[in-house]
């Protein structure tokens, strides 16, 4: 045997002490590559978590006031049983516009629930008009994309609509109207401060 020629454990030892450029791009490339798996698949739970009508509710801001008002529409409980959950009406299903929300949430309201902006019932009620004012302004400039996931025009049979809803969604698709602009309160009560357009005419 030829003492000149290190064993196999040595020359693997001597790669792992000093690995070749060769070596270290493909280990990089392996570890980053897990490491991507793992970090998107963390970061895909938490969005699908916080999506859940348990995290929605989960704060008594939430709980106790819109939560209860929403118990008692059709979006809760109705004679199909399709419900459409918290999520479902306020955060967007394309992961752009999904992660975007997410965002804005962290920023501009997770703050406020911090220094319990609306912590009583109270304060909620001396802002529900400009929450549901900054809804529906959201609601309008993306043309009620998240109402769109479950009602579209063209989905709509006319003939199974009372005469009323027949003209009134004729009226709104001429007009190039949003659901939002005729369906506020659909889920949650009114401000009180709230007039509505139509019965000011």
């Amino acid at each position: 045997m030829d003492n000149n020629k290190p064993g196999f454990i040595k020359r693997v030892w001597s790669v792992l002490k000093k690995p070749s450029t060769k070596y270290s791009l493909l280990a990089l490339l392996v570890v980053g590559f897990f490491s991507g798996i793992i970090f998107w698949g963390g970061f895909n739970t938490a969005m699908e978590a916080t999506n859940s009508l348990a995290f929605c509710t989960s704060c008594h801001e939430m709980r106790d006031t819109v939560y209860q008002e929403y118990k008692e529409t059709i979006h809760y409980s109705n004679r199909t049983g399709v419900r459409a959950i918290c999520s479902d009406c306020h955060v967007p299903k394309d992961w752009i516009h999904k992660v975007a929300r997410k965002a804005q949430a962290t920023f501009k309201e997770l703050p406020h629930k911090i220094l319990g902006s609306i912590n009583t019932p109270e304060k909620f009620e001396a802002k529900r008009m400009e929450l549901a004012t900054n809804e529906w302004n959201h609601m309008k400039a993306t043309d009620s994309r998240e109402c769109r996931n479950c009602h579209s025009f063209e989905g709509m049979n006319a003939k199974k609509q009372r005469p009323s809803a027949q003209k009134k969604h004729a009226e709104a698709q001429k007009e190039g109207k949003t659901c939002i602009d005729c369906h506020k309160g659909i889920a949650h009560l009114l401000p009180k401060e709230y007039v509505d357009p139509d019965e000011e005419e």
